[in-house]
C-alpha cells in the first residue's frame, strides 16, 4: 500500500487524544534541501512526532518551535540554513536553506473543525487546497482554483509572498489490467515510487492474489472493475493484456475520464489496429493521442523489468512533466 503523508490525521488523533498537535509545513526551500515544499512534520504536547521537514538536520528544534506554539498559541515562520557539514552528518549529500510554517491545532492556529474537514476530504479522495496568511491572520479550505498547483502537485507560497497554499491531493493509484510477468515487477516498482496500485484481470491464473503482495487484485472484467474503482486525476492506467476484449472496454472508460496517464502494451501495428477501433468508436484523434502506445519510454528496454522501468519512467514523466 503507498506510504502516503498522514500529518492532518495523526494531528486529529492527538488532539481528540487531549494532547495538543501542532503541523510544521515546508514552505520553501532553496538549494539541496531534502523534503519539497509541502512535507510536514507533526508534534504532540508531549514532543512525540511524526513526519519530517528535513530529514534530520532542524527536526530538534522545530519540535521545541512547535510544543512552544502549543502552549502559548501563535503562527511562526522559521528559517534555516543547513550547511554542507551539517548535512553530511546527518547522511545527506549536500546543503540548504528552508522556511518551516509551524502552527498549533487551536490557540490562534488552524481551528479544529477545519482540521476535521481537511482529514475527511483527504478521506474521500477529494482535491482540496489550505489557503493560511504567514502572519496566521486567514485560514480557509478552497476546492476551486488552483488548478496548476493540483495538475502539478505543487504547494508553495503565492506570488505575493503573504500567503502559503498547501494542495492535499488524493493519493496517486496505478491501475494495471493483465497479471502478466511485466505487471508484476510494475507493481512492485510503483509502490517503491509512493503509488497505491490495483491490478484487474478476470483471469485467475494471472490475477492471483499471491503474485502481486501488497496490491489490490480484482478478478473482474476490466470495465466493471474501473466502474467500481472509480479512476480520477491521480490515477494512471496501464493495459498489458494485448486483448481487444480486455483493452478497449478499459479505454474507452479511461478516454472518458480525467485519468492522467494511459498506456497501452502492443507493437506499432497493434496500436495502429487499436486506434482505428476507437475512431469506429466514435473517439476524435485528440482523445486517442492521451494513449501511450506502444507503452513507456523509448530506452532500449529488454525483457519484462526494464519494460517496467520504461512504463514507470514514463508515468513519472507525465506527471511531473506534463
Amino acid at each position: 500500500m503507498q506510504q502516503i503523508d498522514q500529518a492532518p490525521e495523526q494531528a486529529l488523533a492527538w488532539v481528540e487524544d487531549g494532547q495538543g498537535a501542532a503541523l510544521a509545513t515546508v514552505i520553501e526551500t532553496w538549494g539541496s534541501a531534502p523534503r519539497r515544499v509541502g512535507a510536514q512534520l507533526v508534534v504532540a504536547g508531549d514532543g512525540a512526532m511524526e513526519g519530517s521537514v528535513s530529514g534530520g538536520c532542524v527536526e530538534g528544534a522545530v519540535v521545541m518551535e512547535a510544543q512552544e506554539v502549543i502552549e502559548k498559541g501563535g503562527t511562526r515562520v522559521l528559517e534555516y540554513g543547513v550547511s554542507d557539514g551539517d548535512a553530511f552528518a546527518v547522511g545527506l549529500a549536500c546543503g540548504g536553506n528552508i522556511r518551516v510554517l509551524v502552527e498549533p491545532i487551536g490557540k490562534g492556529g488552524m481551528p479544529v473543525e477545519m482540521l476535521k474537514e481537511l482529514v475527511a476530504a483527504r478521506a474521500q479522495r477529494e482535491q482540496i487546497a489550505y489557503e493560511v496568511a504567514l502572519d496566521g491572520s486567514v485560514r480557509k479550505l478552497v476546492r476551486d482554483g488552483h488548478a496548476d498547483r493540483f495538475r502539478l502537485d505543487r504547494s508553495g507560497v503565492s506570488e505575493d509572498g503573504a500567503t502559503f497554499v498547501a494542495i492535499h491531493n488524493p493519493p496517486l493509484r496505478l491501475v494495471v489490467v493483465g497479471g502478466v510477468h511485466i505487471a508484476q515487477h510494475l507493481v512492485s516498482m510503483a509502490q517503491g515510487a509512493g503509488f497505491d496500485p490495483l491490478v484487474v484481470d478476470p483471469r485467475e491464473a494471472f490475477g492471483a492474489a499471491a503474485r502481486f503482495p501488497g496490491a489490490r487484485v480484482i478478478n473482474d472484467w476490466p470495465d466493471d472493475a474501473l466502474k467500481e474503482i472509480g479512476v480520477d486525476a491521480r490515477t494512471a492506467l496501464v493495459l498489458l493484456t494485448h486483448d481487444p476484449k480486455l483493452d478497449d472496454p478499459a479505454l474507452e472508460i479511461a478516454l472518458r475520464s480525467d485519468v492522467f496517464y494511459i498506456g497501452a502494451l502492443g507493437s506499432k501495428r497493434t496500436h495502429a489496429a487499436r486506434v482505428a477501433r476507437l475512431e469506429e468508436a466514435g473517439f476524435s484523434a485528440a482523445e486517442i493521442d492521451r494513449i501511450c502506445g506502444p507503452v513507456g519510454l523509448d530506452i532500449g528496454a529488454a525483457g519484462p523489468a526494464e519494460i517496467a522501468v520504461s512504463i514507470l519512467a514514463q508515468i513519472i514523466q507525465t506527471l511531473r512533466k506534463p
